[in-house]
């Protein structure tokens, strides 16, 4: 019964050591002037953010390189804690990360989940179809598109379910 308990005490702790450590750490450190505010928010107020840098991600919209410079759209996801697109979540608006240079497109399929860290750099109207739209302008320091391996990383691969099995004669 003794040992029963020791077991226990010694076990749990490391039981959740174990399953923390599956979480990959963030890949961009979080300055103390980073913003907090959804890329929706940004875009309503943009003077008010002026210049602040941000870390956010999404889905990869689209890419256009233009002469010194690439431009990808991004439709924002909120991040988890080790900055992965959380796309159970709502889009939280969209915004254009700048990159100096030219972007290979092949590199930013449309719909691959990125991260980009950056700072503010005012914003454009644009639009989304048929409608109006201002997005916020990240001139971007990092990015990263993530894999599906990275994507899956530090999530329990566990499924229950019921099926139904076919054979063939």
């Amino acid at each position: 019964m003794r040992h029963a308990a020791v077991f226990a005490r010694l076990a749990l702790p490391a039981l959740f050591l174990g399953l923390a450590a599956c979480a990959p750490a963030p890949i961009y450190k979080v300055a103390s002037d980073t913003v907090a505010a959804t890329p929706m928010q940004v875009a309503q107020a943009p003077e008010q953010y002026a210049h602040g840098q941000v870390i956010w991600g999404g889905r990869v919209v689209g890419v256009s390189n233009l002469a010194d410079h690439s431009e990808i759209e991004i439709l924002a996801y909120p991040l988890d804690a080790s900055q992965r697109p959380k796309f159970g979540a709502g889009g939280s608006g969209r915004f254009i990360a700048v990159l100096p240079g030219y972007a290979e497109p092949m590199n930013f399929p449309a719909g691959a989940p990125i991260t980009v860290a950056g700072q503010l750099a005012g914003s454009r109207a644009g639009k989304v179809g048929e409608a109006d739209y201002v997005f916020p302008l990240v001139s971007a320091a990092q990015s990263h598109v993530w894999t599906p391996d990275e994507m899956r990383a530090g999530h329990p691969n566990i499924g229950f379910g019921v099926g139904v099995g076919v054979g063939i004669r």
